[in-house]
């Protein structure tokens, strides 16, 4: 019987651990981070628009070509309210972001943050070792999470097909 009770407690304690999903839809907290060139980039400045945030390793391929993917979004969506930005959390810089920029012809602002800001941002623990990248974040019009990626990944969010669907729908809505 103690052996039962001992297990279900490590159990519990166990499942507690795990990291949960943020619940969505929820309210996008503020977020700021600085670009290459020490210009603050404010979550809150794009209220009113669709607004889809990368968090990225700068020498990660898969963050480089997404990347890529939300500045073609971006020129052909930005026009109706739509605004992607990267942020970058690898014990990035300016001149790191600055090169990631230039080097993969990126078309969207991109800025920096300390790894334990992106991590609050997101919900997930600092213990957490399965944080995969890019990880994603989508932010309806007034200002609502309405989609992110797990830790461990979410491929819908980072497929275009996928998200280009959920883009179309969230800008038909108004604030």
């Amino acid at each position: 019987m103690r052996y039962a009770a001992v297990l279900a407690l490590a159990m519990s304690l166990g499942a507690q651990m795990l990291p949960a999903k943020p619940p969505v839809p929820r309210p996008a907290k503020e977020f700021i981070c600085s670009d290459a060139n020490g210009k603050k980039i404010a979550l809150s400045s794009y209220k009113g628009k669709v607004v889809v945030v990368q968090f990225l390793i700068t020498t990660c391929s898969h963050c480089q070509a997404f990347s890529q993917v939300l500045t073609k979004l971006q020129a052909e969506y930005g026009p109706r309210g739509f605004q992607a930005i990267g942020v970058a959390f690898n014990e990035a810089n300016a001149a790191m972001v600055k090169g990631y920029v230039e080097d993969h012809h990126i078309g969207i602002p991109v800025g920096f943050a300390p790894r334990d800001a992106v991590l609050g941002y997101l919900g997930v623990s600092v213990m957490d070792q399965r944080l995969t990248v890019p990880q994603v974040v989508v932010i309806d019009r007034s200002g609502q999470v309405r989609a992110q990626t797990e830790p461990e990944g979410t491929r819908e969010l980072v497929e275009e097909a996928s998200l280009r669907g959920l883009i179309t729908d969230l800008l038909k809505k108004q604030p």
